[in-house]
């Protein structure tokens, strides 16, 4: 399981006044995008060391949810540009959420494959954004999950 890199910059922000946003986000910045783990934590110790005097919350909240965050680091740059937000996963969630939540049971298992089937290609046909890096990250996807992916 990871945290969206996004929401927890976002969350860390709310503490922040506006004034002071963008260097606190760019300090936040040295954390996510370190090449290993080591350093993204060298990073933290760093970030706290220069903020936790005002915003004492931010380096907590990073601190506690370090083992949700690390996942990230697992992945090559390429890839970590596609997925460091969850976004549109979240945003299908919801969709199929909205689905079933007016149905209050189902008749069988083969039932609830269909409609998510059904509304996975309804949501589907809503995607208009490319994803950004893309060719880099599925580059990065065919190598590092080669058994996993189709030759196609």
């Amino acid at each position: 399981m990871q945290l969206c890199i996004v929401h927890m910059v976002r969350n860390s922000l709310n503490y922040v006044s506006w004034k002071l946003q963008r260097e606190v986000a760019a300090d936040l910045r040295t954390i996510y995008t370190s090449s290993t783990v080591e350093v993204a934590e060298q990073m933290l110790s760093a970030f706290e060391g220069k903020w936790d005097k005002d915003y004492p919350l931010i380096g907590q909240s990073w601190r506690r949810n370090w083992a949700r965050v690390i996942p990230f680091f697992d992945y090559p740059p390429e890839i970590r540009k596609v997925i460091y937000t969850t976004n549109a996963i979240e945003s299908i969630n919801m969709s199929l959420r909205k689905v079933i939540k007016t149905r209050s049971s189902f008749p069988t298992d083969d039932a609830v494959t269909k409609l998510f089937y059904l509304a996975l290609n309804n949501i589907s046909k809503k995607w208009s954004m490319p994803i950004r890096d893309w060719k880099a990250a599925l580059n990065r996807f065919a190598i590092q999950f080669e058994d996993r992916m189709s030759q196609g």
